[in-house]
């Protein structure tokens, strides 16, 4: 099925082929960073080393994803904080697209689903950004799947990096998820 609105287009079930390839390019990236290269902040705060991005019962899933959406966002617009459904399995890979922006993520309150304000007795609850660049990729599991919300503001005054407000253009984001099995 293809769904497709003004800025946005759904795919469920098999991908197009340029989709099929980009997921074998991220199963590729995961499995090159976490085997070769020396991860930034490889060490846990316990002292332990980073474990995978992806667990091998995800990295290794055929297919690894069978949703995409692809949204087209203009200057000014973002998309609010939350969490992706619990239809979807855990493994969530956005590539970001065209114009660089700042993704939040807030770790979502326990026992609610309400983002949790900086309080300085609260380290956890901070708001982390993290600049997106045109080409980045974001993966997500375990605890940032399931724990953090995620959210991109770009009104004006809101995309700031460095003290530096972004230039903001069109910007497009690929989101490749796998839908939950129904026995």
């Amino acid at each position: 099925m293809f769904l497709i609105s003004f800025f946005q287009a759904m795919r469920f079930g098999d991908l197009p082929a340029w989709a099929i390839e980009l997921s074998s390019s991220i199963r590729d990236a995961v499995f090159l960073e976490d085997h070769v290269s020396e991860p930034i902040n490889s060490v846990t705060s316990n002292g332990g080393t980073k474990p995978c991005i992806l667990p091998s019962n995800l990295l290794w899933r055929e297919p690894l994803f069978d949703q995409l959406i692809v949204n087209v966002y203009h200057p000014g617009e973002g998309i609010c904080a939350h969490v992706d459904l619990m239809r979807f399995e855990d493994g969530i890979g956005i590539l970001s697209l065209e114009s660089s922006c700042v993704m939040h993520f807030t770790r979502v309150e326990e026992g609610g689903s309400d983002i949790v304000e900086h309080h300085e007795n609260h380290p956890l609850t901070t708001k982390v950004p993290v600049l997106l660049t045109p080409g980045s990729l974001v993966i997500m599991s375990r605890e940032a799947r399931y724990l953090w919300k995620h959210e991109i503001n770009r009104k004006p005054g809101f995309q700031m990096w460095e003290g530096q407000e972004l230039m903001q253009e069109r910007r497009i984001s690929i989101t490749l998820r796998k839908l939950c099995q129904v026995y």
